[in-house]
Formats: structure tokens, C-alpha cells, sequence
């Protein structure tokens, strides 16, 4: 009879889970201030 094949700990992925949500919050957050600063320097020109 094989022996089963043990099933990752519940800790381990959750450490990739908040890994991946920290990940696409930066992302997110880095895009979100990317979009401001070329919206204020479009106005900037627009309005000289």
C-alpha cells in the first residue's frame, strides 16, 4: 500500500496568499499614483 503524500500546511499557504494580496496592492497603489501625477502634469499643460 503507498504511502500518501502530505498535504502543504495551511500556514505555508497562507504566507503565498498574503504574499500575492501585498503584491497587487503595491502594484495597484504604485498605478493609482502613476495616474494622478499624468493627470495633474495634462491639467498643468492644458491650463499654461
Amino acid at each position: 500500500m503507498a504511502t500518501k503524500r502530505q498535504k502543504p500546511s495551511l500556514q505555508q499557504k497562507k504566507e503565498e496568499v498574503n504574499r500575492k494580496a501585498v503584491l497587487w496592492t503595491a502594484l495597484s497603489v504604485l498605478l493609482l499614483i502613476i495616474l494622478i501625477v499624468a493627470l495633474v502634469i495634462i491639467g498643468e499643460m492644458t491650463t499654461s
